[in-house]
């Protein structure tokens, strides 16, 4: 005996019933803006060497380290260096 093929409905479950007449367009378009959303694409050379975006964002942070500790240690003084009382001469 062969089995009845059930009829496929083509209606939606009500879950899934979206009123398109109540959607507003670009609905967070405004937070996206004023949190910031940063895309940004690497060529493809420089992705393959890290295995995601949390593995880019480490190497990021430790440049950034190195940076700061070296751009102290070349950083010279904007101004005269203050005179040394001892050294004066009387």
């Amino acid at each position: 005996m062969k089995r009845k093929q059930q009829e496929a409905a083509d209606e939606l479950r009500p879950e899934y019933e979206f009123d398109y007449a109540k959607a507003s367009r670009g609905k967070y378009y405004r937070r996206l803006v004023k949190e910031g959303s940063n895309v940004i694409v690497l060529e493809p050379d420089v992705a393959k060497a890290f295995r995601d975006s949390d593995a880019v964002n480490e190497a990021l942070r430790s440049l950034l380290d190195l940076t700061r500790s070296t751009q102290r240690l070349t950083k010279r003084p904007s101004g005269r260096a203050k005179e040394n009382p001892a050294r004066r001469s009387t």
